[in-house]
């Protein structure tokens, strides 16, 4: 659910495209999340409910990726446990382009995660896979129906915009062996508004930052971060690290814990009207796999996860090494993202030598 800086950088040059703090309140149920809670405001609201439910259920996109796709996957978890491959596009069309993120064509799968939930649904792992990966594309069809060949050492983030979210999806599966259960993606405008909807998100820094790319000015310490500023601190990596796409991976990872952090706490029951927003917001800019594209659906599969508190999920970088012919790429590591996705794929508790990177952008 997060965006990158538009222009060059040592390490990371875009084709257009942290720590944690463990939360000391109670944990609460997953049905306060956005969704289900508003679920439960159709079921009190009779008529009305019914078409503010078909109004909302209509914004969701949906992608088959089981027609896309088709049996060239690999297999279910022999397991409950759910993979989800969540995108952070970064199109400039519609009501992005008035987000000053930068004029570029297209769309790139700017951020990308890989939660896994494991089996008794109690604590996630989400792994950031950098976009400037370096990556085998396997053949996909396009979204015109057209066939794309498959291609070596392409980065990961053009997979979109040459080939559309089903070739995301195949392309992580080829590379981690892992079968993705759900898609979501949320583009820049909907990332913005969605903050700006729950009243914005704190975060705390020990250093400051400044980048002028992404707009971003904060001081060392805590900051409640408006959908605008949330936006710039999600992109930003010229104010951090070696000012590559590595180096702002840990302040992603940090923001994401800290957004689904306050939409849990939020008594979302008490203000109608604010979740009605937040759910507004949320399904005009998601898109989805075709079995989750609904508002039930979604509040389902909400409903699975009410054991996961987001302070305590595990987050880490797809083990990578800097490209030897190319330094401003970089490659995956091994043997650590071996042991990574075979620790997804078993269900079973991740090494900590798999969460170590060679690259680790400063």
């Amino acid at each position: 659910m997060t965006h990158s800086a538009t222009t060059e950088s040592r390490r990371a040059q875009p084709e257009g495209g942290g720590g944690r703090r463990r939360s000391q309140r109670p944990r609460r149920r997953w049905g306060r999340i956005v969704l289900l809670s508003f679920l439960a405001v159709l079921l009190a609201a009779g008529g009305t409910g019914y078409w503010l439910y078909s109004d909302l259920n209509g914004n969701i996109d949906g992608v088959d990726l089981d027609k896309a796709l088709g049996d060239d996957r690999p297999e279910k978890l022999p397991t409950s446990g759910q993979n989800l491959l969540i995108l952070g596009s970064d199109s400039r069309a519609g009501a992005n382009a008035e987000l000053g993120t930068g004029k570029v064509s297209g769309a790139r799968s700017d951020t990308a995660l890989v939660v896994h939930i494991p089996e008794g649904r109690r604590q996630a792992v989400a792994v950031s896979i950098p976009r400037d990966t370096l990556v085998t594309r396997p053949e996909c069809a396009k979204e015109d129906g057209s066939a794309l060949p498959e291609a070596e050492r392409v980065m990961f983030n053009s997979v979109y915009s040459t080939a559309g979210p089903a070739c995301v999806v195949k392309t992580v599966e080829k590379m981690s062996g892992v079968r993705m259960d759900h898609y979501m993606e949320i583009d820049f405008a909907g990332f913005k508004g969605l903050v700006d909807a729950i009243g914005g998100v704190t975060v705390t820094i020990d250093e400051p930052i400044k980048d002028t790319s992404s707009g971003l000015d904060l001081s060392a310490g805590t900051h409640k971060l408006d959908g605008t500023d949330s936006l710039a601190f999600v992109r930003t990596r010229h104010g951090v690290g070696d000012g590559s796409d590595l180096g702002r991976i840990g302040l992603q990872q940090q923001f994401i814990i800290a957004l689904l952090s306050e939409v849990k706490r939020q008594d979302l029951f008490g203000s109608p009207t604010k979740t009605y927003k937040i759910a507004d917001t949320l399904t005009s800019a998601l898109t989805t796999d075709a079995e989750l594209a609904s508002l039930t659906s979604l509040a389902d599969f909400a409903r699975s996860m009410n054991g996961v508190d987001p302070a305590s999920m595990d987050t880490i970088m797809l083990p990578v090494a800097y490209d030897k012919i190319d330094p401003n790429r970089v490659v995956a590591a091994h043997p650590q993202v071996d042991q990574l996705w075979e620790a997804i794929r078993s269900d079973t508790e991740i090494p900590e030598s798999a969460k170590k990177s060679p690259a680790t952008g400063g």
